[in-house]
C-alpha cells in the first residue's frame, strides 16, 4: 500500500506506524534549482504570496522533500512589530533579508512593545498566510504544509542589540522576562492564525537560545518558562529546534511541551537518547551548509546514515537548506532515507 508523504509525517505525530521514517523540514527549503524553474529571483519571492508557494512547493517536485514550508527569511515577526527590514533587492547574489533598524534601543524601550491587536494583518504575516493557503491547494494533498515562528528570545535578538540582550538576561533577567512574555504573545497569536490557513505542523525555532550562549541555569530561568506557555497554548504537531550544541540543556527542552525536538549536528545524538529516552521524537540532523552544499553525494550518504544510525525519528537538514545546495546532494539526502529509513521503525519498536 503506497503511503503518502501527508500520511507518512502526519502519521508520526499521531504514534501510527508507517513504511519507513520521513525526509523533511520545518524550516525553509527554497533552492536556486526551484527559483531558477520559474525565473524568479530570492529577494522577490519573501513579498510575493505566489511566488512564495511556487517556489516552497518546487523542493517536493524536484527531490521529493516531504514538505512544503513557509515562510523563507526570518524576519516576517520583526517587521510586523515595527522593524525595518533589508531585502537586499538589488544585490544580484542569494541573501536572505535581515532586520536594518531596530525598535528596542535601551532597557525603557524594552517595556514599550506590545501585541497590537490586528497583529495577523501587520507587515507580511497576510503574505505568509495567502502561501500557506496556497499550497494546501496545490501540493498539501500528497505533502504536508509546514510553517515557522522564531521563538520569543530568538525574536528579541531581531528587536534589539544582540549584545545587549545577552548582558540583560545575566543582569537583569526579569526585564528579559517581561519582553519574552510579550513577545509569546505575538507567537502564541500567530501560530493559531498559521494553522487556521492551513499549516500542518509548526516548529518554534529558538536559535539564540543555544547551550553555545546560554547557561541551563539561564535556559530554565529564561527561556524554558516561555516555551512551556507557548507550547501549551499551540495545536499539535508542534517542534522545538534550538542551534548549537543542545546536549546540555535536551532535558530541558524535552520538558517544554513540544511534540518533536529537531536538533543540529553539534548535538550528539547518542547523548541525546541517554538523556531523553526512545520515546520523545528527535528530529536531525544532516549539517545543512557543510555537507549538503559542499559534501559530495557519497558525503551526504554517509551523514544520513549516521544520522539513522543515531536514532532520529525523521531526517532534518539542521537548519534551511541552503538555497545554493546541489539537487544531486539533496535528492541523495532523501533516496538514502528512502532505502534505510525503514529499519529506524524496527529499531524504535524494540
Amino acid at each position: 500500500m503506497s503511503v503518502s508523504s501527508r500520511d507518512r509525517v502526519l502519521g508520526l505525530f499521531a504514534g501510527r506506524k508507517t513504511d519507513r521514517i520521513a525526509c523533511y523540514s520545518g524550516m525553509g527549503n527554497v533552492t536556486t534549482a526551484g527559483l531558477a524553474e520559474y525565473g524568479y529571483k530570492f529577494a522577490a519571492i519573501h513579498g510575493d504570496p505566489v511566488q512564495m508557494a511556487n517556489a516552497a512547493a518546487s523542493s517536493y517536485r524536484l527531490f521529493g522533500y516531504e514538505c512544503a514550508v513557509v515562510p523563507f527569511d526570518m524576519c516576517v515577526e520583526a517587521e510586523a512589530l515595527g522593524c525595518v527590514m533589508n531585502a537586499y533587492e538589488d544585490v544580484g547574489q542569494v541573501l536572505y533579508p535581515t532586520i536594518k533598524a531596530k525598535i528596542v534601543h535601551s532597557p525603557e524601550d524594552m517595556e514599550k512593545v506590545t501585541v497590537p491587536a490586528d497583529l495577523p494583518e501587520r507587515g507580511r504575516f497576510p503574505l505568509v498566510m495567502e502561501a500557506i493557503g496556497l499550497l494546501k491547494k496545490d501540493v498539501g494533498a500528497t505533502v504536508p504544509v509546514g510553517s515557522w515562528l522564531l521563538g520569543p528570545y530568538t525574536l528579541a535578538g531581531q528587536l534589539m542589540d544582540l549584545n545587549d540582550l545577552f548582558k540583560l538576561t545575566a543582569r537583569s533577567p526579569a526585564k528579559v522576562n517581561a519582553l519574552l512574555e510579550t513577545l509569546s504573545g505575538v507567537i502564541i497569536t500567530m501560530a493559531a492564525a498559521y494553522r487556521a490557513a492551513g499549516a500542518d505542523y509548526i516548529t518554534i525555532r529558538e536559535m539564540g537560545a543555544t547551550a553555545d550562549i546560554l547557561s541551563p541555569r539561564s535556559f530554565r530561568q529564561v527561556i524554558k518558562p516561555h516555551l512551556v506557555r507557548i507550547f501549551k497554548a499551540m495545536a499539535s504537531p508542534r517542534i522545538l529546534h534550538i542551534c548549537g550544541d543542545t546536549n546540555l540543556v535536551i532535558d530541558l527542552m524535552n520538558e517544554c511541551g513540544a511534540d518533536a525536538l529537531s536538533v543540529e549536528p553539534k548535538n550528539d545524538l547518542k547523548k541525546t537518547r541517554e538523556k531523553i529516552g526512545r520515546e520523545p521524537l528527535l528530529f536531525g540532523n544532516i549539517d545543512a551548509y557543510n555537507i549538503l552544499v559542499n559534501g559530495r553525494p557519497e558525503d551526504v550518504e554517509a551523514a544520513v546514515l549516521a544520522s539513522l544510525a543515531g536514532g532520529v525519528d525523521a531526517l532534518w537538514p539542521s537548519c534551511d537548506i541552503w538555497p545554493t545546495a546541489p539537487l544531486a546532494n539533496l535528492r541523495t539526502m532523501v533516496d538514502t532515507v528512502r532505502q534505510y529509513g525503514a529499519s529506524n521503525w524496527a529499531r524504535k519498536a524494540l
